[in-house]
């Protein structure tokens, strides 16, 4: 089984949630979002893997089992045009669970227009593959958001 962290701190809120009905309804795929606190902060990878696809807004992370997880720097912040992301690592990189892969400031994406929360996602994965999902309570950078078998 693969143990999906939080790759952000700030309140787990569930998928249900994000104003967004791609990620709401689960089209993507299964998982959780969080709502970030308000700080510049790193964003880092949930497993242990190789980024197979890496924006300022968002990255994919695929662990040795073949599981990809998404993580989502807030919704429709590709109209930013990556302004206020820098990205750490480079598509293709072998990264650490907690490692850094982005700076970003959730505050400063809020006070662009636009939701810092942030989708985080099993992609191709059912949700009944998903075990023991985080969609309340506070969460720390790195504290279990899912199980993924």
């Amino acid at each position: 089984m693969t143990t999906v962290t939080s790759p952000l701190a700030g309140r787990a809120i569930g998928l249900a949630a994000v104003p967004d009905p791609v990620f709401s309804g689960a089209m993507v795929g299964p998982g959780t979002a969080i709502d970030p606190v308000r700080e510049a902060s790193e964003a880092v990878s949930p497993v242990d893997g190789v980024v197979v696809s890496l924006h300022p807004h968002a990255y994919v992370v695929v662990d040795s089992e073949g599981h990809g997880v998404l993580t989502h720097l807030g919704i429709d912040t590709v109209q930013l045009n990556g302004e206020g992301f820098e990205l750490l690592v480079e598509k293709g990189d072998t990264v650490s669970r907690g490692q850094a892969l982005i700076r970003w400031n959730p505050a400063a994406v809020e006070a662009a227009g636009k939701s810092p929360i942030c989708p985080v996602v099993a992609l191709e994965a059912s949700a009944e593959s998903l075990v023991d999902v985080a969609e309340t309570g506070d969460v720390a950078t790195g504290d279990a958001l899912f199980g993924w078998n």
